[in-house]
């Protein structure tokens, strides 16, 4: 499973199994990309070992780019670290 759209789209659908919200965050602006599919692409770029926020965005489809700017994806990421972690400890 090396393509990234396949890889994150079964982890989203693994994290969904997991938790039934899909926002975690009070925002005043609703965004374009749910908080669950931006954890899912930050452990997609885990599980593929994608350092970089350049080698990402340079891989990510449009479909997902076009939704996310890196400066908003980078800060979001910072925010999400606490439910990225206990989501990590959740069973199947």
């Amino acid at each position: 499973m090396n393509n990234l759209t396949e890889s994150c789209g079964q982890i989203l659908k693994t994290l969904k199994k997991i938790e039934p919200k899909t926002n975690f965050l009070n925002q005043i602006r609703v965004a374009k990309l749910s908080d669950i599919e931006l954890i899912s692409v930050v452990l997609t770029a885990e599980y593929l070992i994608i350092d970089s926020e350049h080698q990402l965005f340079r891989k990510l489809p449009i479909s997902l780019s076009e939704r996310v700017e890196r400066s908003v994806y980078n800060r979001r990421k910072r925010r999400f670290f606490e439910y990225i972690e206990a989501l990590r400890s959740k069973k199947v």
